[in-house]
């Protein structure tokens, strides 16, 4: 027990020392009442402001949802907000096609600009697609003949070997669902070789490229397009890529054409996106036409032709020649004949999918560049270095 001198020094020291404590406990105090403020102010800011999204999104962060948030917005927030928009990258309303946002006094933008490379697979893969989506019913495939049962068949096996002889069995099923999908929209031709050929009449404007390329004039691979028979067949008989749902269109994801932000984007198999049309146009309910049972008679070596050139030849009769040599070029040579509904057609060399096969004298002239190059860099290597005069 201290005795009285020492509980007198010890009461001394107390009394220097407790007013600094008291201070500091109070600064402490002040500190960490400030800390506490200022970190629950901003968390409280970001529990109002989700709230307020989540109410203006209605609960979804879909497209829907979206659409929900942008509505509460003015039009200088909506230009800050996707112009920081790591997802975009670009200023672009979704819904819209790119551009046309912005109008400016030099004109109007380019809508019919197509975006590829890595930035059309950023964006392709930052667009969302349906989060459920609806099988279409089987196409009840009724033809009025076994003629129109053939020419079908032909044209839908044409349509998956030249747009996707590459693609796994599924993309190739879906693209086979879009040509039925089609045939159904009261949109488009009542028939299947309608549908593929719809456009190939004129220089532009093909629904589908292989019909107006030169394409026809390749002699498929066998084993690929008796795959893509297959494929036809079973979409005919009933068959369906429910993944494609009502899907109308679609496109290769290492490219981004102009009309991609006007439709719903629906899945993507393989390389390919596909979509429908948006609101009720693009419900399964919306494919309500009847197929017709007929099917158009082809002219295959006519659309067998390129368009491009076959309007420069006529245009221009002085270059007749050159352009009927830019033909068989484009063509190939070594042609052969395949037997076609009783005709004997002539068509150009084998090819995969589209991809024609260069020809001897093209062989030819890439061997001599890259000789003269390689000649080049051999004759610039052994060169001896020389010293600048001065």
């Amino acid at each position: 027990m201290p005795q009285p001198k020492e509980r007198d020094a010890e009461g001394s020291r107390l009394r220097r020392v407790l007013p600094v404590a008291l201070a500091a406990g109070a600064a402490l105090v002040v500190a960490m009442a400030s800390g506490m403020s200022a970190w629950s102010e901003p968390k409280l800011d970001m529990v109002r402001t989700a709230e307020a999204v989540a109410e203006a999104a209605g609960g979804s962060y879909g497209v829907d949802g979206l659409a929900g948030v942008m509505s509460r917005l003015d039009g200088a927030q909506l230009a800050l907000a996707l112009r920081h928009d790591p997802a975009m990258g670009i200023a672009a309303i979704p819904g819209l096609t790119p551009g046309w946002e912005s109008l400016r006094l030099a004109g109007k933008p380019d809508p019919f600009a197509t975006i590829s490379g890595l930035e059309a697979l950023r964006l392709n893969a930052a667009t969302q697609g349906d989060a459920v989506v609806a099988a279409a019913p089987p196409f009840a495939f009724r033809p009025q003949s076994n003629a129109d049962r053939q020419r079908a068949l032909r044209c839908l096996t044409q349509a998956v070997y030249y747009e996707a002889a590459l693609e796994p069995d599924e993309g190739q099923a879906g693209v086979a669902q879009v040509i039925l999908n089609r045939v159904r929209d009261p949109n488009y031709p009542s028939s299947i070789c309608g549908v593929v050929y719809q456009g190939a009449e004129r220089n532009t404007g093909c629904q589908f490229t292989f019909t107006c390329d030169g394409n026809l004039a390749r002699t498929p691979v066998p084993w690929a397009w008796e795959r893509a028979k297959r494929v036809a067949e079973r979409a005919l008989a009933g068959a369906v890529a429910a993944k494609v749902g009502s899907a109308t269109h679609y496109h290769a994801d290492y490219v981004r054409p102009w009309w991609a932000p006007s439709l719903t984007k629906v899945s993507q198999t393989g390389a390919h996106i596909f979509y429908r049309w948006p609101g009720a146009a693009g419900a399964v309910a919306s494919l309500s036409q009847s197929y017709s049972g007929r099917e158009p008679v082809i002219d295959e070596a006519r659309f067998a032709r390129p368009r491009d050139v076959v309007t420069a030849a006529l245009a221009d009769d002085g270059m007749a020649e050159k352009n009927a040599e830019l033909v068989r070029d484009l063509l190939g040579t070594g042609n052969r004949t395949v037997e076609f509904e009783g005709t004997t057609k002539i068509v150009g060399a084998p090819s995969l999918g589209g991809r024609r096969q260069p020809t001897a004298k093209e062989i030819s002239d890439i061997n001599d560049r890259l000789k003269a190059f390689e000649e080049g860099r051999s004759a610039t290597a052994a060169a001896p270095e020389t010293t600048p005069e001065g």
